[in-house]
């Protein structure tokens, strides 16, 4: 799928466009947005190259990952990030990530992005399940998570070494069947 634009009643999600990398950085390099992230701030350099990735990978096929950005459906402005990563061996499921900059954090924005996540994985993508882990500690996410409709499915012990330690990661999902009574774009 090429051209990804979907909106939701207070957010929308568009392909990334080299314009947005200081928006982007916005999100990736802050040090409370990349808290719970199994990597440090990122870079400005760093940043332009994921969005020249993103762009790449974009013309891809079949395309395997979209890197999207989040935007305020009222103003247009870009205030996070999403990744949909299809899985190579198996085209039908696909992880999620997500990103928002801090100050629009506690307003239910976060279950918003996800729900448009999930609606364009099932809806437009085709996916038949969509998951995401997070840090234990990141209870917002849980909760943004809970609340989109996805399950707690359970840990993985030792899944990724952050910040010089290693991390356990809680797993959520959501299946296409499952997801029918959850088609709200928030």
């Amino acid at each position: 799928m090429r051209g990804v634009e979907i909106t939701g009643k207070r957010l929308g999600l568009r392909e990334v466009a080299p314009d947005d990398v200081d928006a982007l950085h916005a999100v990736y390099g802050d040090p409370a947005a990349t808290e719970h992230l199994p990597f440090e701030p990122r870079t400005h350099e760093e940043v332009a190259e994921i969005v020249a990735e993103a762009l790449r990978t974009a013309e891809t096929e079949p395309r395997r990952l979209y890197v999207l950005a989040a935007t305020e459906v009222d103003t247009g402005e870009v205030i996070g990030v999403a990744r949909i990563s299809i899985e190579i061996d198996h085209p039908h499921s696909a992880e999620i990530g997500l990103g928002l900059r801090p100050d629009h954090w506690g307003r239910g924005m976060g279950t918003d992005l996800v729900r448009l996540m999930l609606h364009l994985g099932f809806t437009s993508l085709g996916l038949h399940r969509l998951w995401g882990a997070r840090s234990p500690a990141n209870t917002a996410a849980q909760l943004a998570m809970l609340v989109a409709g996805m399950v707690e499915e359970g840990r993985i012990r030792h899944h990724v070494r952050a910040r010089g330690a290693w991390r356990d990661s809680i797993v959520h999902s959501a299946l296409e069947d499952e997801w029918e009574g959850h088609r709200s774009l928030g």
